[in-house]
Order: C-alpha cells, then sequence, then structure tokens
C-alpha cells in the first residue's frame, strides 16, 4: 500500500503509519465500520427482501441481513485502511481511528479482511451463493475500484462508486429468493441516481478540505457552478424515477405520496442550490440539500417497508 508506506503529504498532521498504536478500544474498531453507512445498507436491504414477498425462514433471513450488514461494515473498514493518509489532511475525518493513532493500518487491513471473507461465506452457506457473489463484488467494488482507483483518479467517482452503496436492496432480493427481479434493481437505480445530488451538496461545502488532500470532487474539478447544475440534472433524474415504483406496481398509495412530496421537495432543494452561490445562504442551501436527501431516501423505503412489510399496501388506481 504504497500511500501508507511511502512518502506522506507534508501537511499530514504527524500521521505515521508504522507507529505503534496503544491499542485500539472495541469502539474504534467498530467506527471502522462506519456504522452510519451500515445502517443505511441493513434499511435498503431490508426492503430489498420485504417487496419480494417470499417465503423464507426468520433465522436464515437474520442472518443474511447480519451478513450483508458485517460486508459492508468490512468494505468501509478496508476504504479507511486504504485512505488512511488523505483521511488525516481532511477536518471530516482526521479524528477517525487510524489517522489518529488508535488503530494501526495493518489491525484494519487484518480486520476488514477476515470480516470480508467471513460475511460472504457464512452468506453463501446460510442463503445461497448468488447472494454470496453479489456480496463479494460489493465489498470489491467499493474497497478496489472506488477507494484504491476511482476517488482519486476522477470526478466522477462518487457516480461510478456510487453503485456500490445501491447494491444491497439486490442483495438481500437475491438472499431471500435467489433471483433478482426488476424491483430490486429499480431500487438499486434509486440509490445509484440519488448519490452524486446528495454527496456533491456536502463537497461544495467541503471543496477546501478535499482540494487539500488532492481528491478531485466534482465542484474541484468542474467547478461550483457546473456541479450545481449536474446536481438539478440528477434530481430531474431522481425524481420520476423515486415515483417508478407506483407505475410498475410495487409501490402503493403510500409510497406515491411520499415519493411524490419528497421529490418536490429534493428539487426545491436542489433550485435552491443552483440559485445560492455565495456567502451563508450558499452553505445552509448545500447543506440544506445533503440533510434533506437523506431523510427523503429513508421515507422513500421505509415507505415501502411499510407498504410490505406490514400490510398497508393499497394499489393506486385499486
Amino acid at each position: 500500500m504504497s500511500s501508507l508506506t511511502n512518502s506522506l503529504p507534508a501537511d499530514a498532521q504527524g500521521f505515521n503509519p508504522t507507529a505503534s498504536a496503544a491499542g485500539g478500544e472495541v469502539s474504534d474498531f467498530f467506527a471502522l465500520l462506519k456504522p452510519r453507512v451500515m445502517v443505511l445498507v441493513i434499511f435498503t436491504a431490508l426492503v430489498g427482501m420485504v417487496v419480494s414477498h417470499p417465503s423464507v425462514n426468520p433465522i436464515i433471513a437474520g442472518i443474511s441481513l447480519l451478513m450483508i450488514a458485517v460486508g459492508a461494515g468490512a468494505s468501509g473498514c478496508l476504504n479507511m485502511w486504504w485512505d488512511a493518509d488523505i483521511d488525516a489532511l481532511m477536518t471530516r475525518t482526521a479524528t477517525r481511528p487510524i489517522p489518529a493513532g488508535r488503530i494501526l493500518p495493518n489491525e484494519a487491513l487484518a480486520f476488514g479482511m477476515v470480516l470480508s471473507v467471513g460475511s460472504v461465506l457464512i452468506l453463501g452457506l446460510a442463503s445461497n451463493w448468488l447472494a454470496a457473489g453479489l456480496l463479494a463484488f460489493t465489498i470489491v467494488f467499493y474497497a478496489v475500484v472506488y477507494s484504491m482507483w476511482l476517488k482519486r483518479a476522477t470526478a466522477q467517482n462518487i457516480v461510478i462508486g456510487g453503485a456500490a452503496g445501491a447494491l444491497p436492496p439486490i442483495v438481500g432480493q437475491a438472499a431471500v429468493t435467489g433471483t433478482v427481479s426488476l424491483d430490486s434493481i429499480i431500487l438499486f437505480a434509486i440509490i445509484f441516481i440519488w448519490t452524486p445530488p446528495h454527496f456533491w451538496a456536502l463537497a461544495l461545502v467541503k471543496s477546501g478540505d478535499y482540494a487539500k488532500a488532492g481528491i478531485p470532487m466534482m465542484p474541484n474539478v468542474a467547478g461550483p457552478d457546473s456541479t450545481r447544475r449536474q446536481i438539478v440534472w440528477y434530481t430531474l433524474l431522481l425524481v420520476p424515477l423515486g415515483m417508478s415504483p407506483v407505475a410498475l406496481g410495487f409501490g402503493g398509495w403510500l409510497y406515491a405520496v411520499i415519493s411524490a412530496l419528497g421529490g418536490l421537495g429534493m428539487l426545491a432543494g436542489a433550485i435552491q442550490v443552483f440559485r445560492l452561490r455565495e456567502g451563508e445562504p450558499e452553505r445552509r442551501a448545500a447543506m440544506g440539500l445533503f440533510g434533506f436527501s437523506i431523510l427523503y431516501l429513508l421515507l422513500l423505503f421505509a415507505a415501502l417497508l411499510a407498504e410490505h412489510g406490514f400490510g398497508l399496501f393499497r394499489a393506486v388506481g385499486v
């Protein structure tokens, strides 16, 4: 890992990957798993399971969901291992366990690899090997393709790399049915198109951090104005895509209302980001869209969970 074993940037705040660590706490190892991301993965994978209406042993479903969560955590751990040098440069990430010196890079690497292999093997044995293969692909795509290549190579890092974060509904459905259907592919597409406006809104505010670390995020490469235009265009794609489960028959009245209102909120936020380009109003607009985008996605998937998991589904037009 050349970025961690060779020369580091001069302003890496004393980060030394070969220094002795005092020994990480359990909370430090848990932080390596990116628990907030894990929650979203668990939630979206669960929705991928329930929209299929499978007859499945709840113990198998529970083990599958746990292994999907562990696999996601392993991806986050390997990402933190690889990115420790640039994490040390950014205020948002400088307190993470590796750059802060609480966990050694080799410890994080071993932890991430054990969790990666273990989660894939257990998912394959408990459920099926299609789901296990999809989970393995997700881990490799995020840890290798995104973290080691795309993130530092192209301003399209979030666009292409977003596929990894969008795959949990597909993995979840495969785990309980052994197949992949249009329903989970649509859920994948919603998360995939949601990712750029979500992350670029934050990147507009944190562009200084990304520039300091040498990460080619869209505002740093194409400029903030181009980024704002792309946020609007992606949001215009997201709104009808977010409503497509209704047209396809697996989103009912509750989902229809939430997706319509949420889509309008996303579009209003994107327009505010496009309009407000200076000072504190610019920052509030960008952070407002970033925060609302999280709520939007959670509400979409919560509506599907309520409809298919708790018997609230009422077809539109019936």
